[in-house]
């Protein structure tokens, strides 16, 4: 059956009445011969009903309602989160589909004679009465929006897309999911939906997620959920929207213990950081992998590719393991605690067998360091007790503090500081053999040592690779605090040591891994899941590989995975849905790099022609001479993170930034210079492979070069 369209002529009067149906009718204003008209006044009537329920919470009078200032700033807090979440954002549909279920609905199952219809939303909206005009599209109702299919339409009769222009409600299109004479047919909603022009930061998908995509995005929260999906599949958004069902469905429980997305870079965070918020979600962080880990020292220096890899290899913690716990030592000398007139002792052997216990309880050191001067203080109360004294609980925490206690405890447990073992480690050749031995070879400890040892913590170099060993050390000496759920994205680039300082932040919650092996542009990046899983701590988490691909035309892809045999084996390539006759463009530049600027600059005027945004992608060591060329074109450019306008479309991305990112158009320069600016050649077919893979609507690449061998045969 084809959509019904229909141009907007009018803003709806928002008042109105909710009929048995549950469709809404302002005053008896609309035809019902017209179905266009009576969803926009429903529209309208629920965009009332939310500015309502957003009143109610502005009135809300909490003077006499609390008990002191403490309490008041905290509630205050929470009805001013609630007041940002009602915010009617006008060019977000309010809701973007219906179900007309057959029987009456209770609870998830459907049953009785009366059937129900109810508008699937980004957020639930209700009227003064209580009663629901919008169902948020996390809950158990509206699933079917997203599984219910002609095999099993599980008790809907009718599903219906709507399509918006500007805010406004302009299309309609219906499934009749029951009716055996209705043919089946492709949304064409759905796909202008999917297809329309990107301009501003990345938008939820939430009105075009699909059936594979929902089980990922509905899967409980006990588990950690790996999802494998090449370019175009939906994989970030389908974690992103999985955080938000997640705080539907658990959002007590997390709002105690935290989310936290974690993505590649600042310009990625950037362009995500609208999705939560659209859906209603404003609590969740948002960090990379460095920011979790730049705690207290100040990363200035940078390490060569076969030294970080390296320092990212899970046998680093060993060998802090190793360092940190060679400070302790065996006493040499009784404790002789002196209260009053009496003298109390504990022998060295004693004292030994309480740090061997400790030892062997594999307790974190710096819990150790607190727990020996009470066992040591213990030792002293059962002596008072046999000489018939009676001490309590003070005595004990007084006998841990005596100087004596302190002392033999310092000598034997001393406190250690994370980053000093590091800087100790990079910079004694002695102390790393001591601890690297059998672990690691002689010239990986080469690699390891510092040309110029640092004299301080403050004055050396430390680079990101060293925050992460010092991230390491210092959840050796104490625990590091695990939230409630953790989303990392772009998975496939982090080292071992990377993804046991992600494991910490969620070692007694869960998390949602996304990545594509294939895309996988570090020298240390991971060859396969099951290894990067087993580092994270969470080995036995679900993977899910999402295959059809809904961004990248068919066409593109396809270029595309003329790499996947050289770059990732065994692989399946992405399935693309979209077909887009003339989307790519391959084409040689004669002459030299003057010859081929021009052509760059050519060609994205050509893109900047079509509606939506543009990207162009270079090499990084590119970057600057397309900058001048287009500055001397008179164009100017965004860089990545800045967010597109309708009168700002063209971005200048280097490639080591462009993971993540979506364009409308792409433009790519010289993709031999692509593959050279790494430093192998397997690393940079893989960061073309993401090049190529950044367009939405069309791709031109321009070469001068001759193109990898790799991307030239069939």
């Amino acid at each position: 059956m084809p959509a019904h369209v229909a141009e907007s002529d009018s803003t709806p009067d928002p008042t109105g009445t909710t009929d048995p149906t549950g469709a809404t009718d302002p005053a008896g204003a609309t035809d019902p011969a017209d179905p266009l008209a009576h969803e926009r006044a429903h529209l309208a009537a629920s965009r009332a009903a939310l500015r309502g329920m957003r009143e109610d919470v502005q009135a809300l009078d909490i003077r006499d309602v609390t008990a002191n200032w403490v309490n008041a700033a905290v509630l205050q807090a929470q009805i001013d989160d609630r007041i940002k979440a009602l915010a009617d954002l006008s060019h977000t549909p309010l809701f973007f589909g219906r179900l007309d279920y057959l029987h009456a609905v209770g609870g998830e199952l459907a049953e009785g004679a009366d059937g129900e219809r109810f508008y699937i939303g980004r957020r639930h909206v209700h009227d003064a009465a209580g009663d629901p005009m919008v169902i948020d599209w996390r809950a158990p109702v509206s699933q079917p929006y997203y599984q219910a299919s002609r095999t099993n339409p599980q008790d809907v009769g009718l599903r219906r897309r709507f399509g918006y222009t500007g805010g406004e409600l302009t299309a309609y299109e219906d499934e009749h999911l029951t009716d055996p004479a209705e043919a089946e047919h492709t949304s064409r909603l759905l796909q202008t939906e999917i297809e329309r022009p990107r301009v501003g930061p990345m938008r939820d998908i939430v009105a075009t997620i699909q059936p594979e995509q929902d089980e990922i995005v509905r899967s409980g929260l006990g588990g950690t959920v790996c999802v494998q999906g090449g370019p175009g599949t939906g994989k970030t958004a389908v974690g992103l929207h999985r955080v938000a069902f997640l705080l539907y469905a658990h959002r007590e429980r997390l709002a105690r213990t935290g989310t936290l997305v974690i993505g590649p870079n600042r310009s990625f965070l950037h362009y995500i950081e609208q999705v939560l918020p659209a859906l209603g979600e404003l609590e969740v962080k948002q960090a990379t992998v460095d920011d979790l880990v730049r705690t207290g020292v100040e990363v200035r220096g940078e390490d060569e590719a076969a030294t970080a890899v390296v320092k990212g290899d899970a046998r680093m913690a060993e060998v802090l393991r190793r360092a940190i716990r060679s400070h302790v030592t065996s006493p040499v000398e009784p404790v002789v605690v002196v209260r009053g007139s009496r003298r109390w002792r504990v022998p060295a052997y004693e004292i030994q067998e309480m740090v061997d216990e400790l030892l062997a309880r594999d307790m974190r050191y710096g819990a150790a360091h607190e727990a020996l001067p009470q066992r040591i203080a213990h030792a002293v109360l059962v002596r008072m007790e046999e000489a018939g004294e009676a001490p309590d609980d003070r005595v004990q925490n007084s006998v841990a503090r005596n100087p004596a206690v302190k002392a033999a405890v310092k000598a034997v447990w001393p406190a250690v500081d994370p980053a000093k073992v590091v800087l100790r480690l990079l910079s004694d050749a002695e102390f790393l053999a001591a601890h690297a031995g059998g672990l690691l070879s002689e010239e990986e400890q080469k690699r390891l040592l510092w040309a110029r040892p640092a004299r301080s913590v403050k004055s050396a170099k430390w680079s990101a690779a060293d925050a992460v060993l010092i991230d390491e050390a210092g959840d050796l000496v104490a625990r590091t605090h695990s939230l409630g759920h953790v989303v990392l994205d772009e998975a496939q680039d982090l080292s071992p040591m990377q993804y046991r300082a992600v494991g910490r932040r969620c070692s007694t919650g869960s998390a949602t891994v996304l990545g594509d092996l294939a895309q996988g542009t570090t020298p240390w990046s991971t060859e396969s899941w099951g290894e990067a899983l087993f580092h994270l701590g969470k080995a036995d988490a679900v993977v899910e590989e999402l295959t059809a691909g809904f961004r990248v035309p068919r066409e593109v892809i396809a270029y595309a995975s003329r790499l996947l045999p050289a770059i990732s084996p065994g692989l399946a390539a992405v399935e693309s849905v979209r077909e887009s006759p003339g989307s790519l463009a391959v084409r040689e530049v004669p002459g030299g790099p003057d010859e081929l600027d021009a052509a760059v600059v050519a060609a994205c005027e050509e893109s900047l022609r079509h509606e939506g945004s543009i990207g162009l992608i270079a090499a990084d060591a590119r970057i600057p001479a397309l900058g001048a060329a287009l500055e001397a074109a008179g164009h100017a450019y965004l860089s990545p993170g800045e967010e597109t306008t309708a009168a700002s479309r063209l971005t200048l991305v280097p490639a080591s930034l462009a993971k993540g990112l979506e364009y409308d158009y792409v433009v790519l320069d010289e993709p031999a210079a692509v593959v050279d600016g790494e430093p192998d050649e397997r690393t940079g077919l893989r960061r073309l492979y993401v090049a190529l893979t950044r367009a939405v609507s069309g791709l031109i690449v321009l070469h001068a070069a001759p193109l990898p061998e790799a991307l030239v045969q069939a």
